[in-house]
C-alpha cells in the first residue's frame, strides 16, 4: 500500500534537497518499502549511470580474537587466558595473504580484538612485513582498535594514524560503529570507544589521507530515531572531510551472543534501512550490499534498493560466522547475480577504480 505521508519526502530527495531528522524518522516508521526502494534506486542510477556493478576480491583476516571490551553482540572475542584465544603467526598470515593473491585478491581486511598487551610497534612491524613481502592493499584496524592503540600507547591519535600509514596501512574499515549514539553504545558495548571517539578517529584518519568506509549495525537496542542520528553524524563528517568512500549496513546477528534473546531483523527491515540510508547519505557515493548477513538473493535485491556494489568475495570471514550466519560466494556467483539483473560485473579496488 502506498503511504501518502512519505511521498513529499521522497520527492524532496529526488529534487536533491537534503533530508532532515524528521524526514528520516518518518521514512523509518513507514511500511511502504517499494516507494522508498524505488526512490533509492532512482538516486543510485543518478549517481551511478554506468551499466555495471562493482565488487572486490578480498579476505577478512582477524589477526587476533583476544579482546578486553566484552561487547554484548559479539560471539568472536576471547579473553587472553581462554583456550580458544589466538594471535596469528606471520607464517599463517603469510599463507592467508598468498592464497588471497593467488585467487585474484587485491585487498585484505585486517582486524582483530582490542588486545591488552600488543603495542604500536608490533602493528607497525606487521604492516612493514606485509608490504615488504606481498603486493596487496591493507584495509585495516577499525576505529575502536585505532582509538585503543592511541590510549594503550599514551600517544595522540594523529601520531598513531600517521605511524601506521607510514608503515603501510592503506585505508580504515568502518567497523565498530554499531549505532553512533551514547545510549546504544553504553547499553551493548560500554567499554568500547564512544560515538564521538569513533567519529574523531575517522576525522583524523581522513586528515592524514587515509580514506575509509562507514558502517551501521542496527536491529538491537536502538530506536529509529537513533538510526537517523547515526546517518546524520556520518553525513556531517563527510561534509567536513569527504573521506568516506562507501557505506555498509547490516543487522545484528544475535546467535551465540548475550543478545541472543533478541529477534533478528529480517530482509524487509534490511532493504528499508539500506534504501533510507541511500536517500539520507547524499554525499557518500558507494553503497555495498550486505549479502554476508542477508544471503545471496537479498544481496542481489539490494542492487534495486540503493546499493551499487556487491562488496567483497569474503574468501574468509570469522566474526559474523561465529554468530551462526555463514554465507559465502565465489567470484563466479557474484558475477552471475549481477548479470541476472542486467548489469555488467566489474572488479574494483578499495578506491572503486575498475581493475578488470
Amino acid at each position: 500500500m502506498i503511504d501518502a505521508s512519505i511521498q513529499p519526502i521522497l520527492e524532496k530527495a529526488l529534487l536533491d534537497e537534503r533530508l532532515d531528522y524528521d524526514d528520516g524518522l518518518t521514512l523509518f516508521k513507514s511500511y511502504d518499502l517499494l516507494s522508498i526502494g524505488n526512490a533509492a534506486d532512482l538516486i543510485r542510477k543518478r549517481i551511478h549511470p554506468e551499466p555495471y556493478v562493482t565488487y572486490i576480491v578480498d579476505r577478512n583476516i582477524n589477526y587476533t580474537n583476544v579482546c578486553h571490551v566484552d561487547c554484548d553482540f559479539c560471539a568472536f572475542y576471547r579473553h587472553m587466558k581462554d583456550l580458544e584465544a589466538y594471535t596469528l603467526s606471520r607464517q599463517v598470515l603469510g599463507q592467508k595473504i598468498q592464497e588471497t593473491i593467488d585467487l585474484g585478491g587485491v585487498q585484505i581486511l585486517l582486524q582483530g580484538g582490542l588486545h591488552p598487551r600488543l603495542k604500536l610497534g608490533w602493528y607497525e612491524d606487521l604492516l612493514r612485513w606485509i608490504k615488504a613481502n606481498y603486493d596487496i592493499h591493507i584495509h585495516g584496524f577499525s576505529p575502536p582498535e585505532l582509538d585503543w592503540f592511541a590510549k594503550i600507547n599514551k600517544i595522540s591519535l594523529i601520531e598513531t594514524l600517521t605511524r601506521l600509514r607510514d608503515a603501510g596501512l592503506g585505508s580504515i574499515p568502518g567497523g565498530g560503529a554499531e549505532i553512533l549514539t551514547d545510549h546504544a553504545r553504553d547499553t551493548i558495548s560500554p567499554k568500547k570507544c564512544t560515538a564521538a571517539e569513533w567519529l574523531e578517529v575517522m576525522r583524523q584518519g581522513h586528515l592524514v589521507q587515509l580514506k575509509s568506509s562507514a558502517t551501521m549495525m542496527y536491529g538491537h537496542v536502538e530506536s529509529y530515531g537513533e538510526r537517523v542520528e547515526h546517518l546524520l553524524r556520518l553525513r556531517d563528517l563527510q561534509d567536513e572531510t569527504g573521506g568516506f568512500t562507501a557505506f555498509i549496513c547490516w543487522s545484528l546477528q544475535p546467535n551465540n551472543t548475550r543478545l541472543e534473546h533478541m529477534p533478528a531483523s529480517g530482509s524487509f527491515e534490511y532493504l528499508k534501512t539500506l534504501a533510507i540510508s541511500r536517500l539520507m547519505l547524499d554525499n557518500i557515493p558507494n553503497f555495498q550490499s550486505s549479502w554476508v548477513t542477508q544471503g545471496p538473493k537479498i544481496g542481489q535485491l539490494s542492487l534495486k534498493f540503493g546499493a551499487n556494489d556487491m562488496g567483497g568475495t569474503m574468501i574468509e570471514e570469522n566474526v559474523v560466522s561465529q554468530a551462526g550466519t555463514i554465507y559465502c560466494m565465489p567470484m563466479e556467483e557474484i558475477e552471475r547475480l549481477v548479470v541476472e539483473l542486467g548489469y555488467v560485473p566489474k572488479q574494483r579496488n578499495f578506491f572503486y577504480e575498475i581493475i578488470n
